[in-house]
């Protein structure tokens, strides 16, 4: 559609000025009274003026992000894209804004479907409510192109299985979690449990520190269970499992020890 808007608008700046030129180099004088200024100024002088505002407004609102803002999706190039875990490295205002939200550029470090890092960038517009959640360390689900690299979206497909199932691949991968982890994190109970001890081993694994959490959890009934969790944590996330801190948690009725805890990736 970018593609598509932008052709038209350059043919129709091309034709617009070809026009004008073909009829000023072509005019003759219909009397000896006619001046020649009137070759140039006229009513020809319409199409040109019209695709100097046209032409630049459609450039500019197809630009990279700014479309997807107004549709609220991904671009046609994008949206079938592969889906992988974007972490935000940088992010710096690029000047330009849209009803006085600003256009930012984002620096990606990518982890793609098939567990490859690689970094990117992305344009966007960003609401100013919001600006300040943009920050390093932060992840978002990204759409990229397995030849083209050099330039990802932020996911705007709504589709959160497919960003969920990347992030899980990405958590096996690194060994965060198991596929009988997450199977009980889909089939489990989900309860509420309190953290009752927390010890930090000391064992580090790609940035996250691993921990030890005692937890009494509370069965839908009101009876309680104790267990303690392992887990591999990124430094920000560490202040949510803190001692008496309250966790949702998932776990099979059959096998209570195994309880799996849900945590806000960005919080």
């Amino acid at each position: 559609m970018k593609t598509i808007a932008r052709s038209l608008a350059a043919a129709f700046g091309v034709l617009s000025f070809g026009f004008y030129l073909w009829h000023g180099l072509t005019w003759a004088p219909a009397s000896e009274y006619d001046n020649s200024v009137l070759a140039w100024v006229g009513p020809q002088m319409v199409l040109p003026i019209i695709a100097l505002t046209v032409v630049p407004i459609v450039f500019a609102f197809t630009g990279e992000g700014i479309l997807e803002a107004f549709t609220g999706g991904n671009s046609s190039t994008f949206r079938h894209g592969l889906v992988g875990i974007g972490t935000v490295k940088s992010f710096r205002q690029t000047g330009l804004s849209v009803n006085d939200q600003p256009q930012v550029r984002i620096e990606f470090s990518v982890e793609g479907f098939d567990g490859k890092i690689f970094d990117s960038a992305a344009k966007m517009i960003v609401p100013l409510t919001e600006l300040a959640l943009l920050q390093p360390g932060v992840v978002l689900p990204v759409r990229y192109l397995p030849g083209r690299t050099d330039k990802v979206e932020v996911d705007r497909s709504g589709d959160m299985s497919a960003a969920q199932q990347a992030m899980n691949e990405s958590m096996i991968r690194k060994g965060f979690t198991t596929k009988g982890k997450l199977d009980i994190a889909a089939r489990g109970s989900t309860a509420q449990a309190v953290v009752q001890s927390l010890s930090v081993p000391g064992e580090i694994r790609d940035g996250h520190s691993k921990i030890e959490l005692g937890l009494v959890v509370t069965r839908p009934d009101g009876t309680t269970f104790a267990t303690r969790v392992e887990k591999f944590l990124p430094p920000a996330s560490v202040a949510q499992v803190q001692v008496g801190r309250i966790l949702q948690v998932h776990y099979l009725p059959e096998n209570e020890q195994e309880v799996v805890i849900a945590l806000q990736v960005n919080a």
